[in-house]
């Protein structure tokens, strides 16, 4: 997919942060963009910035029932279903395993894993009738690695990695192209909610040590290009410079 023109994009996340400047970048290359958040003024906001190829969906990703109307809404809206990014998760509430409270721990796999298989059980049967399509999965270095006082983020992101194997083994047959991007740490509100906890070595970062978003939303735009094929599957770090200079990301 070189050509965004009159391509529908899902992303979920959208009011802010990595999925907000994913929707303006998809749009200015003339994609039909669909803003999936639970936060409905700020969709609402960052759609009629836009223009009409934006829509927004409040949705409560955590809900199947929720996701799947979601993605109905936009095939009726649009006609079609391109790319869907995996985009949303939470970081809080941030507790050593042995006083975190078990009720929110749940809520985070709701969102960050179960989040993730929604968006792909929704999106798959989609794609692969149209025998196309391209999902891509926001991961984490925290998916293989275990950081103090983020066991629910860390097993769920190393959950929504296998996720991205098995949808690869599964739909790589009918057209499909699914792959994971661990970003590194990026300028958003997690990071700043990261800074207050003062757990772990990521907190003590400063503010300039993070990429900005526009990186981000640049390196899924490249990921839905055929450029991209041989990481079909797999997961790319967006920390590799070989990466960046591909993309065209400079300091």
């Amino acid at each position: 997919m070189d050509d965004f023109n009159g391509k529908t994009v899902f992303i979920t996340g959208a009011s802010r942060g990595i999925g907000a400047a994913t929707a303006r970048e998809f749009a200015e290359s003339g994609a039909n963009v669909v803003l999936v958040a639970r936060s409905s003024a700020a969709i609402n906001e960052l759609a009629a910035d836009i223009g009409p190829t934006a829509l927004a969906i409040a949705c409560d990703i955590s809900q199947y029932a929720d996701v799947e109307a979601a993605m109905s809404a936009a095939v009726a809206k649009f006609d079609s279903l391109d790319v869907v990014i995996n985009n949303a998760g939470v970081i809080e509430p941030i507790s050593a395993l042995a006083t975190s409270d078990p009720v929110a721990w749940g809520q985070a796999i709701d969102i960050n894993l179960k989040g993730v298989y929604y968006g792909m059980r929704a999106a798959m049967p989609i794609m692969q009738a149209a025998g196309r399509g391209t999902i891509i999965t926001i991961s984490s270095g925290a998916a293989h690695n275990a950081l103090e006082g983020w066991s629910h983020y860390c097993a769920s992101k190393a959950g929504a990695a296998m996720l991205t194997t098995s949808a690869h083994l599964e739909g790589a047959g009918a057209g499909l192209r699914v792959m994971g991007l661990s970003p590194g740490t990026v300028a958003t509100k997690m990071q700043r909610e990261i800074k207050a906890s003062g757990i772990n070595a990521v907190s003590l970062m400063e503010w300039e040590d993070h990429i900005p978003p526009s990186w981000v939303a640049k390196a899924m735009m490249w990921m839905c290009t055929a450029d991209s094929d041989e990481f079909l599957g797999q997961e790319i770090a967006l920390r590799d410079e070989s990466i960046r200079a591909r993309i065209g990301l400079t300091a």
